[in-house]
């Protein structure tokens, strides 16, 4: 009996504090980024998370990408993932947008992957699912009107979060046509390595690489590293091996209500009440796509 009230309490409490700890990733960059420019914050954090990636993977003896040909579909898939995904991401929140209303333009993620499922992987999309797109876009375009009007974001930091949105939504279908069974150990090594190198010459191209080692600084790295890129892997992996890796992907959207809570507490970003109603007609859409027909009669 306490063994099945443990697997149960583990069962809700696991994806909830995945979800929770995924919402911070948009809140650390907020913190970092007035202590370094973005892409050599995001360079810098890709590094180290890759060299932690790798000794987790040398001690656990994780199985490696085979060939050339492996490994080269593992870093596009990587870079499209971390690097046009969290480069646009925090480029837009250096730029002054909000760190809520950028989770909530790339939570339409999972809109925009259904409706490129059928083109890219065969995959039928229902008119419930359509329904949910349209309420999705519905949703952000609502959010991006009103911050456009109170001047939280401009065209640039708008454009940038959604090419973030079309980066994460690219590789994640990337990844799962062409190295869906890549060890997540060693498929994120590969994939922050590469990514991290092309970001830090990006660095040096673009920006000064000048950082401010503050404490604030390095709280914010340590947390992104630790935290986002070692501890939510992990939590993946629990999750996975707990049977539930066909929810892992709408958990990734739910993080948006807990950003925009964090980031009120933490700075004091407000949202008016179309930003609000966005949100709701956002999370309302990915619940359309997402919630399969026999879990709602549950």
């Amino acid at each position: 009996m306490a063994e099945r009230t443990t697997a149960a309490a583990s069962t809700l409490l696991l994806p909830a504090l995945f979800v929770l700890l995924w919402s911070t990733g948009f809140i650390g960059a907020r913190l970092g980024l007035p202590h370094a420019e973005p892409m050599t914050f995001l360079g810098l954090r890709m590094v180290l998370a890759a060299a932690l990636l790798f000794a987790v993977a040398l001690l656990t003896r994780a199985p490696w990408p085979r060939g050339a040909r492996a490994l080269c579909h593992v870093a596009v898939a990587g870079l499209l993932v971390h690097g046009v995904y969290l480069g646009g991401v925090f480029w837009a929140i250096d730029r002054g947008q909000g760190a809520g209303v950028t989770a909530i333009i790339v939570s339409v993620q999972p809109l925009l992957t259904a409706a490129l499922a059928g083109a890219t992987l065969g995959e039928r999309v229902s008119l419930r699912q359509w329904l949910g797109l349209l309420a999705g876009f519905a949703g952000v375009a609502l959010v991006i009107s009103g911050r456009l009007q109170a001047g939280d974001a401009t065209p640039a930091t708008v454009a940038s979060a959604l090419l973030a949105l079309l980066g994460i939504t690219l590789g994640t279908l990337y990844q799962k046509r062409f190295c869906p069974v890549t060890d997540l150990r060693t498929g994120g090594t590969v994939q922050f390595a590469v990514t991290g190198v092309a970001l830090l010459v990006l660095a040096g191209a673009t920006e000064s690489m000048h950082i401010q080692w503050t404490g604030e600084f390095l709280f914010a790295l340590a947390w992104l590293v630790l935290v986002l890129s070692v501890g939510a892997i992990g939590l993946l992996f629990a999750l996975i091996r707990r049977g539930a890796a066909y929810r892992v992907a709408s958990l990734f959207y739910l993080a948006p209500p807990f950003t925009v809570i964090f980031a009120y507490l933490l700075f004091d970003e407000r949202l008016g009440v179309s930003a609000l109603t966005g949100l709701a007609v956002v999370v309302a859409g990915v619940a359309l796509v997402n919630i399969r027909p026999r879990d709602a009669m549950r």
